[in-house]
């Protein structure tokens, strides 16, 4: 009886180590299109970005807040160094969405404010149920009189699953 509550106990500990795990975030992924020199799908239309790529590049942290969040630590690659990766030669980079958004921005923009693209926010990866898989985040609180207000806003996008350059 003794070693089956110890099985039971064992067991139980097992379980409750491994939520954590289970509840993590879903890896990310990030599909990029259009005026792009780099592809790594069968019909040479997209690169995608898989999770080891996109961590293998350098991190970026910008620490601001957001009309959605409080003053926080977002953390990711620049946008700027993921278009670098996939051979980038358009203007504008449209953002898509998990729920079928779409928002456009000027390449050169985002670049002169280091937007970043970001995974995590305060050392927690971004689930889809608080911002992720991706979220572009400007530096908002270091350009307070540029990035604040609605026009502003839409410029911060989140559950990013695909890039289209034009």
């Amino acid at each position: 009886m003794k070693r089956l509550d110890l099985i039971r106990c064992v067991l139980l500990l097992l379980t409750l180590a491994c939520t954590p795990l289970m509840a993590s975030a879903a890896p990310v992924t990030l599909d990029v299109e259009g005026k792009i020199s780099r592809t790594n799908d069968p019909d040479h239309t997209i690169y995608r970005i898989s999770e080891a790529e996109l961590m293998k590049l350098p991190p970026h942290t910008i620490t601001t807040s957001t009309t959605w969040t409080p003053k926080s630590a977002f953390t990711g690659p620049l946008l700027a160094d993921v278009l670098r990766l996939v051979g980038a030669h358009g203007d504008l980079v449209e953002l898509r969405t998990l729920d079928d958004y779409a928002y456009t921005v000027s390449i050169s923009e985002a670049e002169r404010y280091g937007a970043i693209l970001a995974y995590s926010m305060n050392g927690t990866r971004l689930k889809i149920s608080n911002f992720g898989p991706l979220f572009l985040i400007y530096p908002r609180d270091a350009y307070p009189q540029e990035l604040t207000g609605s026009v502003a806003d839409a410029k911060f996008v989140w559950q990013i699953k695909a890039l289209v350059l034009k």
